[in-house]
C-alpha cells in the first residue's frame, strides 16, 4: 500500500493504442505516451506505458491515430491573423495571378482586409481568436515576429507596444493556449528603421516575463530590405527598370545604410538578443551575415540569429550561415505562390535557384518552416505539401517518402525549437520535455505530402492539458 505522504508516481494523462513519433535523433516510435505534471513521462508500447496508469490518470484511446510533437509556427503574426481571419493576404489577391502586383504594391501591406484595432480589448480578442484557430491546427508554439513601439502608429493596430502588453495580461490570466516568442520591433513593419531608434529601443527593452516558457522576449526583428517582385530586395541582379533595390535601414547612401544595419546587429548581439533579419536579396543577406560575423568575433554567445525569408540566398552564404550557427526561416507557400512573380522580374534562372530549402539543409543550416500568417493561412499541413512540391520528387520508394516527411515535420518542430533556443525542453516527445503534442487521424509518414492537408487534427495538448479536440474522445 502506498503511503499517504509518498508522491503519486502515476501519469496524469496517457494516450495509447496508436503511433507515437517522437522525432528525436533516433526516430523513436511507440504506441503510447504518458504525461505527468505537464512533462513527458515515457513513450513506449501499450504494456510499458500502461504501468503508469493510476486511479486518477486520464486515459485516451487513440484507436490507431498518431501523436507527433506540437507544431511550432516560427513566423506567425497572431494578432493580425486574429483580426483578419478568415481572410488572408493572398486570399484577398487575384487567385492564380501570373504577374506580380504593381511595383508600389506589397503582399505584406498591413491594410489588406484587416480592421483597425484601437483598444486593448480588441487586441486581446484578436489574440484569443488566433489562439483558438491555431489550437485546432495542432500549433502549440509560435513566434510573433515584430511587435513594439515602432508600429505604435501602424495602419492596423496589430503590431504596436500595446499588443505586447495585451499578451502579458493574457499570460497572467493563463488564457494563452500556445507558447509565444516575441521579436521586438523598433522600426516600421516592412519599412524603414533608424540606427538610433533600434539601439535606443534595445537598451531599454524589458526582457523579463513571469513565465518565459509561455511568453518570452527573444530579441529583435530588423527589416533589412523588401521583396524582389516589388524591386525592393537589394540584389546583384538587375530589375527590368535597371535598378537593384536597396536596404530599408535609414542612411545617407548605400554604404551608410549597410553600416547602420551592421551596427544594429552587433549591438543586439552585445546585449544578448537574438536577431531575426527580414532579408530577401542576395546583397542584403551577404551584408547581414557579415554583420553577424563581426558580432560573434566579440561575443560567441549562441543567440541563434537567423535570416527570415532568404529568397535569394546562395551557396556561399549558406556555408557561412552554417559556420556561424545561423538559421533560415522560410515560408514554402510563398515560394510556390510567388515564384512566377520572381521570374517575371529577375528571370527564370534566378527563380529556379531561389528559396533553396534542400540546399540549406544539406549545408548544415537549421531550416524552420513557417506560414507568415495571415500572409498565408496558418496550416502547417499545407506548408509541408508546398515544401515537398518545391523540393521536387524524392528518391523513389516509400522509405524515401517517409524520410522526406520526417525532415519536413522537423522543420515545424525540431528546427523552430532550436531557433527559440528551447531544444532542451521542447520540439520532440522525449522524457522530461514539455507535453506539447498534436494527434492526427492517421500517420503522416504513410501519406503523400500532397495529401497531408486532408489529414485531420484530432487533439492538441499543451503543457499536458487538452486545448483542442475535434470530437469528444473516450477518456477514462
Amino acid at each position: 500500500m502506498q503511503r499517504r505522504d509518498t508522491p503519486d508516481p502515476s501519469a496524469d494523462l496517457v494516450l495509447r493504442g496508436g503511433t507515437v513519433h517522437t522525432l528525436d535523433q533516433d526516430d523513436t516510435t511507440g504506441t503510447a505516451i504518458a504525461i505527468r505534471h505537464g512533462r513527458i513521462l515515457r513513450v513506449g508500447g501499450d504494456a510499458e506505458v500502461t504501468a503508469s496508469i493510476g486511479r486518477r490518470t486520464r486515459v485516451i484511446d487513440l484507436d490507431g491515430r498518431t501523436v507527433i510533437p506540437g507544431i511550432n509556427d516560427s513566423h506567425l503574426h497572431a494578432t493580425w491573423l486574429g483580426a483578419m481571419w478568415p481572410n488572408t493576404v493572398f486570399g484577398a489577391m487575384d487567385a492564380g495571378a501570373a504577374a506580380p502586383p504593381p511595383v508600389d504594391g506589397d503582399p505584406h501591406d498591413t491594410s489588406h482586409s484587416a480592421p483597425l484595432l484601437t483598444t486593448r480589448a480588441e487586441r486581446r480578442a484578436a489574440i484569443l481568436r488566433a489562439g483558438e484557430l491555431i489550437a485546432s491546427l495542432g500549433i502549440t508554439s509560435y513566434t510573433e515576429p515584430g511587435i513594439g513601439p515602432g508600429e505604435d502608429g501602424g495602419a492596423t493596430g496589430c503590431f504596436g507596444q500595446d499588443v505586447f502588453d495585451a499578451y502579458v495580461e493574457l499570460e497572467a490570466e493563463r488564457r494563452l493556449t500556445a507558447r509565444v516568442n516575441v521579436l521586438a520591433l523598433f522600426g516600421v513593419l516592412d519599412g524603414p528603421s533608424t540606427l538610433r531608434d533600434v539601439t535606443t529601443g534595445l537598451r531599454s527593452l524589458e526582457r523579463e516575463t513571469t513565465r518565459p516558457t509561455w511568453l518570452r522576449v527573444a530579441g529583435v526583428k530588423l527589416f533589412a530590405d523588401g521583396i524582389p517582385p516589388m524591386h525592393q530586395a537589394w540584389t546583384r541582379h538587375r530589375y527590368p527598370d535597371g535598378t537593384s533595390g536597396g536596404l530599408l535601414v535609414a542612411g545617407l547612401d548605400e554604404e551608410e545604410r549597410a553600416e547602420n544595419l551592421r551596427r544594429m546587429i552587433v549591438e543586439a548581439n552585445r546585449l544578448g538578443y537574438q536577431v531575426g533579419i527580414h532579408a530577401t536579396g542576395d546583397r542584403t543577406i551577404d551584408t547581414a551575415i557579415a554583420a553577424v560575423e563581426d558580432a560573434l568575433r566579440d561575443s560567441r554567445a549562441e543567440l541563434r540569429h537567423y535570416i527570415i525569408h532568404g529568397d535569394l540566398v546562395g551557396p556561399g552564404e549558406l556555408a557561412r550561415m552554417a559556420t556561424l550557427g545561423m538559421g533560415l526561416n522560410v515560408q514554402p507557400g510563398i515560394a510556390v505562390k510567388t515564384a512566377s512573380w520572381l521570374a517575371a522580374v529577375l528571370g527564370d534562372d534566378v527563380a529556379a535557384s531561389a528559396w533553396p530549402i534542400g540546399e540549406a539543409a544539406r549545408a548544415g543550416v537549421s531550416v524552420s518552416l513557417s506560414s507568415d500568417a495571415p500572409i498565408l493561412a496558418p496550416d502547417w499541413r499545407q506548408g509541408i505539401a508546398d515544401a515537398d512540391a518545391w523540393l521536387g520528387a524524392p528518391l523513389s520508394g516509400p522509405t524515401a517518402t517517409a524520410d522526406r516527411m520526417r525532415a519536413l515535420l522537423r522543420g515545424y518542430t525540431v528546427a523552430p525549437a532550436r531557433q527559440d533556443g528551447a531544444e532542451p525542453w521542447k520540439g520532440t516527445l522525449e522524457p522530461r520535455k514539455v507535453a506539447d503534442l498534436c494527434v492526427l487521424e492517421t500517420d503522416p509518414l504513410n501519406v503523400a505530402a500532397s495529401e497531408l492537408p486532408t489529414v485531420g487534427v484530432e487533439l492538441t495538448v499543451v503543457d499536458g492539458e487538452l486545448v483542442y479536440e475535434r470530437e469528444p474522445v473516450y477518456m477514462r
